[in-house]
């Protein structure tokens, strides 16, 4: 192929566009300096930003420049899905102190080694330092060339800019990008090298012996909102090198191509200010980001500095996720680590402004017959309006595919992240909640600003606001709660939870009437018998294939949709959020409040039996209406079937927990080597279509069915307690699928690099999205879990 019609993509370049007035920034810094800096662009394999709107943005990017197809294909910046990595994350990270990340190129035939940590002090948030080790891997020569870049980007308001003047061939020495804002006070972020860098060879006449020993620094105005395009921004200046180069030399002598893709030496006033390096073999250079009001941060002093934040993770970690046999052993505890530091390592801070279909169609209620064709043809006309900038504080499903907020998976992310930092864990939870609207809605994926926009197709870019989403941050709310009512904190922790908890309590309330009267089921329109006339439920934005406001997305459900349906996982919701409500009512003594959601959760648990058990297939099901108007169950056995005892709805002596405990250890059915299946083995939709939520394993799920069983299993003392043999049986499946959860993850963790979005049933072999540590990173909750094994307690008692 010649060299032109490989380089056409990059000659076609980026567009720069002069400045543009920016948005004045919101005022007030975050008060937790601890939580002001982070890798908080988890999109990036590596970018830090303040939790600062339109303030500072900085990034990495390399690539093996040893040829021109290499040096375009393998141009990293954004985590990207299959793209040639041997795997990649955090093996250590502390959201308050730093850590350290692996990435193992093996398309560059690199491993990067990132070591980042915060420095506290002073008025503006304090210090930050990374160290970036280059090694080179065992199927790469020895004089095999990585380009690196660093990117200083100012979305808004401030100074930024190389603090040395144009020069001819580059900066010899430490590079400095001085900076200043109204939140960060003066800072100075300085590039310095390791002390046994090596740097390429002179192989082409164009190339200026003197250019060997500098670094090349370049400066760019893009316009406000497109900053974050580092790589674009990149490129447009490689295009440039290029077309110099192929104008001077030809084609027939074109420069090598670490030569060929690089930036000019300019500097200039800019917004946008980068700088480049080229090495040949291994390599080191540090990022110092030094404020003025903090304390200074050295080489000498970031040695030290990196191996306290490491001992300091390395002491914690078993402490507060202290193994449980089986667990106990070396290559557990480096998975448990790795899992839980790529979730803390992956929250990212995010600000923009998001698109939303406020057009609150009548065909969006859902009524009438074929609705949801209907709802689509308004969808369809419909424009969204855009919705003003928003903030928020959250971690992310996966870093190359999912990297934006996700209600329903972030209640599961705070499980482990509460247990490590509650304090982080409530600063989250609030973040989500300062979303709401005026009617009480939040929007299910939070898509703000362009950058987060070109992660995701346009087609599930805008946001409904008569779609809902599974509550699973009031999982967090509760555990807050009950942590207060155990009295196993400080006083200081309790103040500060407690009196943070009387502040979301309004818009808990708020949000918990939103879904009650926005996904409200048809009751009394079919004379069915129930104890509650209001208490069904059903999802909007449902179609014949999909419930994706259900999080379950291509569950079997009825068919064909019916306005009438009444959806069991939803009604369960609904009691999760009445039971915690009632718990910080207590929490808050209000009276009133507690006898209210005492009602509602009590006319929930009943109209689970009267709408959702059927007695002929002997487990809890969706209800539609059927060709005579009146009340059907539809009965898909699996994870649907669960949801009344995997969020701890039921009594334990209820009738139904002995068929959902048989259900669930059925081989034939639900259970397998690896984990719960989503659907059973003998329903004939196993398997089928795309196969997304009808027969994988789902770690969130599965830690549900796992935490319920050990409740179950430990009750020996309520008067609900089940009976010793139903106790027993608790145990035994608790014990059981506890190791195969954590032994198949572990396995395909070791065997890939990555955690998996889910495992197949019968292989077990991880599968979809690839670094999925979200709700995956849970087998660090369950490894800490109590052993109930034969050995165990428990076995002991009964």
């Amino acid at each position: 192929m010649q060299l032109k019609a490989l380089l056409l993509p990059l000659l076609q370049g980026f567009a720069l566009a002069s400045t543009q007035d920016a948005q004045q920034p919101l005022e007030g810094a975050p008060s937790n300096d601890s939580l002001l800096w982070g890798p908080y662009r988890p999109n990036l394999y590596f970018g830090v930003r303040p939790r600062i709107p339109k303030s500072l943005l900085t990034g990495l990017m390399w690539a093996n420049a040893d040829d021109f197809r290499n040096a375009q294909e393998n141009f990293r910046f954004t985590c990207e899905q299959h793209a040639g990595m041997a795997g990649y994350g955090w093996e250590e990270y502390d959201t308050r102190k730093g850590g350290s990340q692996v990435i193992h190129d093996a398309g560059n035939k690199i491993d990067l080694t990132v070591d980042f940590v915060k420095v506290p002090g002073g008025s503006h948030g304090g210090s930050w330092a990374a160290r970036i080790n280059g090694a080179l891997r065992d199927d790469a020569p020895p004089n095999h060339v990585t380009t690196v870049l660093f990117y200083a980007g100012m979305e808004g308001i401030g100074e930024l800019g190389f603090a040395h003047e144009p020069q001819e061939q580059g900066i010899a020495g430490p590079v400095t990008i001085h900076g200043n804002t109204g939140e960060l006070g003066d800072f100075d972020v300085e590039i310095v090298d390791g002390p046994n860098n090596k740097l390429p060879y002179k192989v082409h006449p164009s190339w200026d012996q003197k250019h060997l020993d500098v670094t090349l620094a370049q400066s760019f105005m893009a316009p406000p909102d497109q900053v974050w395009r580092g790589r674009e921004i990149a490129f447009s200046a490689f295009k440039q090198t290029i077309d110099k180069l192929m104008k001077d030399y030809t084609q027939d002598n074109m420069a090598p191509p670490w030569q060929a893709f690089t930036i000019n030496n300019n500097i200039m006033p800019g917004n946008v200010h980068m700088i480049q390096k080229v090495f040949v073999g291994n390599f080191q250079f540090d990022i110092l980001f030094k404020s003025a009001s903090g304390p200074d941060v050295t080489v000498n002093t970031l040695d030290k500095a990196i191996s306290a934040v490491s001992e300091s993770f390395k002491s914690r970690f078993p402490k507060v996720f202290k193994p449980a046999k089986p667990f106990d052993e070396a290559d557990y505890r480096a998975c448990a680590e790795s899992m839980l530091s790529n979730l803390a390592g992956g929250i990212g801070y995010f600000y923009g402004d998001s698109l939303v279909d406020r057009s609150y169609a009548a065909e969006y209620d859902e009524e009438g017959e074929g609705f949801w064709e209907a709802a689509a043809e308004v969808r369809a006309r419909n424009q969204p309006t855009t919705d003003p900038a928003t903030e928020l504080f959250t971690s992310v499903p996966s870093r190359p595919f999912f990297p934006r907020g996700f209600l329903w998976d972030e209640g599961f992310h705070l499980i482990p992240i509460l247990e490590w930092d509650a304090d982080l864990a409530l600063t989250i939870v609030e973040s989500w909640f300062n979303l709401m609207d005026n009617d009480g809605w939040i929007a299910r994926e939070q898509i703000l600003g362009p950058e987060a926009r070109s992660k995701v197709p346009a087609e599930f870019q805008v946001q409904y606001p008569h779609y809902a989403n599974p509550t699973t941050l009031f999982l967090i709310v509760e555990a807050l709660a009950t942590k207060l009512e155990a009295k196993d904190l400080s006083s200081s922790e309790r103040t500060n939870i407690k009196s943070r908890l009387i502040k979301l309590y309004p818009l808990l309330q708020k949000h918990y009437q939103w879904y009650r009267r926005t996904q409200a089921g048809d009751i009394k329109s079919y004379d069915r018998e129930a104890f509650s006339t209001k208490e069904g439920y059903r999802w909007r934005g449902r179609t014949p294939r999909h419930i994706l406001p259900s999080g379950l997305d291509d569950y079997p459900r009825a068919q064909p949709p019916h306005p009438g349906e009444l959806h069991l996982d939803l009604i369960s919701w609904i009691g999760l959020m009445s039971r915690s409500l009632i718990t910080i009512s207590n929490l808050l003594d209000t009276k009133d409040d507690v006898e209210t959601y005492t009602k509602h959760l009590t006319a929930i648990i009943r109209n689970l039996d009267d709408l959702h058990w059927s007695s002929q297939h002997n487990i809890y099901c969706d209800a539609t209406i059927d060709d005579y108007e009146e009340h059907q169950l539809v009965c898909h056995k699996g994870y649907i079937s669960l949801f009344p005892f995997m969020l701890d709805l039921l009594p334990h002596n209820h009738k139904s927990i002995p068929a959902i405990l048989d259900l669930v250890a059925d081989p034939d059915q639900l259970w397998s080597p690896y984990g719960i299946r989503s659907l059973s083995k003998q329903d004939e939709l196993y398997g089928t279509d795309e196969n997304y939520w009808r027969s994988p394993i789902w770690m969130n799920i599965n830690y549900l069915i796992v935490r319920s069983l050990h409740t179950l299993a430990t009750d020996t003392a309520s008067a609900n307690a089940a009976s010793k043999k139903t106790r027993e049986q608790a145990r035994k499946l608790y014990s059981n699928l506890r190791k195969n959860l954590v032994n198949n993850v572990v396995k395909q963790w070791k065997d890939t690099g990555f955690a998996w979005e889910q495992y197949n049933p019968d292989t077990g072999l991880g599968q979809r999205t690839q670094h999925f540590t979200g709700w995956t990173s849970l087998v660090v909750s369950i490894m800490s879990m109590e052993d109930l094994s034969s050995a165990g307690k428990l076995h002991e008692e009964l």
